[in-house]
């Protein structure tokens, strides 16, 4: 049995490239995508669900919920990266790349008190998926899901993917080396609802 990584849906921020506020909810693009990716995993062993509790991480959590019947763990360890101060801000207007700084911003999290923060959600994964019967689906965030490839799932940065796709799916093994079966698949999001290139995949 595998943990199965799914990125939120698209929110309105996404497609604007502003790093979002936490109470961010999903577009009504996102929405339709959340209710793909959830039939698409309707299909599978979904024994249990761990998600970010952020508002868009929660809606699509919600609709892989329903599809499933699966039950739902919430934890803010899943939350994206803190960009604190700059949160509400185009990105496209910083001087800066806010999604490489290693420092915190201002009133938010270093590059390293993130990756503290991922690893925490890893190993409470692993341990929720070693309780259940069948496969656990994970809800969470663009930088969190390129932090676990790069630190827990042995995908290395060169292989890292530039973006992280809304919905998309990345599937590891459940146990030691974490092998990866597939990554950042959006196979179920047809033209209308494909995710767009050009939002921002983080933040």
């Amino acid at each position: 049995m595998s943990i199965i990584l799914v990125r939120h849906g698209e929110t309105p921020l996404n497609v604007a490239r502003t790093l979002q506020p936490a109470d961010t909810p999903l577009s009504e693009t996102g929405l339709r995508q959340a209710q793909a990716v959830a039939q698409r995993l309707a299909g599978l062993q979904i024994a249990a669900i761990l998600s970010s509790d952020l508002p868009r991480a929660m809606q699509t959590a919600q609709a892989i919920a329903a599809a499933t019947g699966a039950p739902i763990t919430f934890t803010p360890l899943l939350h994206e990266r803190n960009f604190g101060d700059l949160r509400g801000q185009p990105y496209d207007s910083l001087p800066y790349n806010p999604l490489t700084m290693t420092d915190a911003p201002p009133g938010g999290e270093s590059v390293a008190a993130f990756e503290q923060r991922v690893a925490q959600a890893f190993a409470q994964m692993v341990a929720l998926r070693g309780q259940v019967e069948g496969h656990l689906a994970v809800v969470t965030h663009g930088l969190v899901i390129r932090a676990l490839l790069a630190r827990h799932l042995s995908l290395g940065a060169d292989a890292l993917p530039l973006r992280v796709g809304n919905t998309s799916v990345t599937i590891c093994g459940a146990t030691p080396p974490h092998t990866l079966e597939l990554v950042d698949c959006t196979r179920h999001l047809d033209a209308q609802i494909a995710h767009d290139a050009q939002s921002l995949s983080g933040g």
